[in-house]
């Protein structure tokens, strides 16, 4: 079983790689694209409609879904086109994620069972930049080997 990865405001677990003066600000689109490739052996395939696909050891950690019914609008039951999945460690970690309604993270039931989250990236802004990074080293460290992850915990220790 891994380390704790999660951390709570304030803690300085991911320094160094989200700048304090950064951190604190909405997160963007733009920021998943930037936080996944400085995560070391990461490597970009790209999917049906040139979707990225962020890649640690040839295993997904974050990739940009099209859409598909799984994930529509419950009104209208327009497919979401803006949704990105993450990997997760655990069920637990899935839950502790999704079961908050105020939570922008969501799972769908094509998704029971499989170890990973959902986000619009509508709703990307309800997270910090520094949060959002937390996912995403998480969702690295979920797919990445052993050694690999061991590593880089390593190099990041918790305070």
């Amino acid at each position: 079983m891994r380390a704790a990865r999660r951390t709570n405001p304030g803690d300085t677990a991911y320094a160094g790689v989200v700048p304090d003066d950064d951190g604190d600000r909405p997160a963007r689109v733009e920021d998943v694209h930037e936080l996944a490739l400085t995560m070391p052996h990461v490597t970009v395939e790209h999917g049906t409609g040139d979707n990225p696909i962020y890649q640690v050891g040839g295993k997904s950690f974050v990739f940009f879904r099209n859409p598909r019914p799984d994930a529509a609008d419950p009104d209208t039951g327009e497919r979401y086109a803006d949704v990105i999945v993450f990997w997760v460690d655990s069920q637990a970690d899935k839950q502790a994620l999704v079961q908050d309604e105020s939570s922008p993270f969501f799972t769908t039931a094509h998704f029971n069972g499989h170890p990973s989250v959902l986000l619009r990236a509508g709703r990307i802004g309800e997270l910090t930049r520094h949060e959002l990074a937390e996912v995403i080293q998480d969702a690295w460290l979920s797919r990445a080997s052993a050694r690999r992850a061991a590593t880089w915990l390593a190099a990041h220790p918790s305070s």
